[in-house]
C-alpha cells in the first residue's frame, strides 16, 4: 500500500510540473522528440554565438547593443545579440517549443517565468581559456557557473526544490565556446604562444571544457552539449588577418580548432561513460558550418567571405556601427553579419542541419 501511495505521489508531483510547465511553454516544437519526453527549458553558456544580451551592462568592449546590430529584430532593436537578428540560443529555443526568443541572465527586465524556461548566461567574448575573458573584460565560465548557482537559488525560492531539481534534470545545457580561445588569445594576440604549442594549448582548452561539463553535472544538469569550434580561420575577419593576400581561410587556425575538437569529444564520451545518467553531447558546428561556406549557393547565399556590414572584413562589435558602417542591401545573401558571427539566415541552416542529427542523443 505505501508503495503505491508513494508512486501515485509521485505521478501526482510529476503531473503538476508539466502542467506549471506547460502553462508557461506555449510555442510549438517543430522538432519532433521521443514519447513521454519532456525538455522544461533551455540553458546557455559561453560566447558571442550565444549572448543574447548579457555584456550591455558591463564594462568591456565587447558589446554590440546599438545599430546596426538588431537590425532585423523585433522592428530593428538593439538587443545585444551579436547579429541582424536572432542567434542560435533563440532559435533552438523556439525549434524545440520551448519560448520564441531565450533572453540574458542579466537582463533587468527578466520575469519570473523567464527563468522557469531558460536564459542564456553566455558572454561575448569569453572562452574555455580563463585568460581569454580577461583580456576582453568579459563574463568568465567560472562567473557564468556562479550565475547558475543564482539561477538555482530564484527557482528553489519560485517554484520549491524538488521542481527546480526536474527543470535542471529534463531541460538541455548547451556550451558554445573555443573560437576566441583560438582566433583572438593565441593566434592574435599570441598571449599564450610563448607558453604553449597548438598541441599543448588545445589540451588546455579541452580539459577546461571537460572540467565545465562535469561542473554542469554536479549542480544538476543531465542532459549537456557542447558545441565544436568552427572553422575558426574561414570568418572574414581571419581571412583579412591571416589569409594573405587572396583572403583565403587561415588553415593553422582551422588546424587548431580540428585538433580541439577532437580531443574534447574523447574527453565528453569518458565524461557519458563514467558519470550515471549523464548525457554529454559532442555537436559538431565545424563541417556543417564549412559546407555552408565552402558551397553557398547550395543552401541560398551569394556571399561566403565577407560580412554585411561596412567593408565586411574587420568591423565587428564596436567597429561595426550605425555612423561609420553601411550594411549590404541583402543581408540573406550573406552567410555572416559582421566579420566574426554569421546572419539570422545562417545560423537557422546550421541548426537545421545540427538539431535533427544530435537532439536525440539527449534522451
Amino acid at each position: 500500500m505505501k508503495f503505491v501511495l508513494s508512486r501515485l505521489t509521485s505521478c501526482c508531483f510529476y503531473a503538476t510540473v508539466l502542467l506549471f510547465l506547460t502553462a508557461v511553454c506555449s510555442v510549438k516544437s517543430s522538432v519532433e522528440l521521443p514519447a513521454n519526453v519532456t525538455v522544461p527549458a533551455l540553458l546557455l553558456f559561453g560566447d558571442s554565438i550565444a549572448d543574447t544580451g548579457n555584456n550591455n551592462n558591463i564594462q568591456t568592449l565587447v558589446k554590440c547593443n546599438f545599430p546596426p546590430y538588431g537590425k532585423d529584430f523585433g522592428g530593428g532593436v538593439p538587443t545585444g545579440r551579436f547579429c541582424n537578428g536572432k542567434v542560435p540560443s533563440d532559435i533552438i529555443a523556439k525549434e524545440l517549443g520551448i519560448k520564441d526568443t531565450l533572453p540574458a541572465y542579466l537582463n533587468p527586465t527578466v520575469l519570473p517565468q523567464d527563468l522557469v524556461t531558460g536564459v542564456t548566461f553566455a558572454s561575448g567574448g569569453s572562452g574555455f581559456d580563463p585568460l581569454t575573458p580577461k583580456l576582453a573584460s568579459v563574463i568568465s565560465l567560472l562567473d557564468q557557473l556562479k550565475y547558475l548557482k543564482e539561477y538555482i537559488g530564484k527557482l528553489e525560492a519560485m517554484i520549491g526544490g524538488e521542481k527546480t531539481k526536474f527543470i535542471l534534470t529534463n531541460s538541455i545545457f548547451l556550451v558554445v565556446a573555443g573560437s576566441d580561445d583560438i582566433a583572438n588569445t593565441y593566434f592574435t594576440m599570441r598571449a599564450r604562444k610563448l607558453q604553449y604549442d597548438v598541441p599543448a594549448y588545445t589540451d588546455l582548452m579541452a580539459n577546461s571544457a571537460s572540467n565545465f561539463a562535469q561542473k554542469l553535472y554536479e549542480l544538476g544538469a543531465r542532459r549537456i552539449g557542447v558545441f565544436s569550434a568552427p572553422p575558426v580561420g574561414c570568418v572574414p575577419a581571419q581571412r583579412t588577418l591571416a589569409g594573405g593576400a587572396e583572403r583565403k581561410c587561415a588553415e593553422d587556425l582551422n588546424e587548431a580548432a580540428k585538433l580541439f575538437n577532437s580531443k574534447m569529444s574523447k574527453k565528453l564520451d569518458y565524461l557519458a561513460s563514467s558519470l550515471p545518467n549523464g548525457r554529454f553531447v559532442y555537436v559538431d558546428i565545424y563541417n556543417p558550418l564549412l559546407d555552408l561556406i565552402q558551397n553557398p549557393q547550395k543552401y541560398g547565399f551569394q556571399v561566403a567571405d565577407k560580412g554585411c556590414c561596412g567593408t565586411g572584413g574587420l568591423e565587428v562589435s564596436i567597429l561595426c556601427n550605425q555612423y561609420t558602417s553601411v550594411t549590404c542591401a541583402n543581408v540573406s545573401d550573406h552567410i555572416f553579419w559582421d566579420s566574426y558571427h554569421p546572419t539570422e539566415s545562417a545560423y537557422k541552416a546550421l541548426v537545421s542541419l545540427i538539431l535533427g542529427e544530435y537532439v536525440n542523443k539527449f534522451f
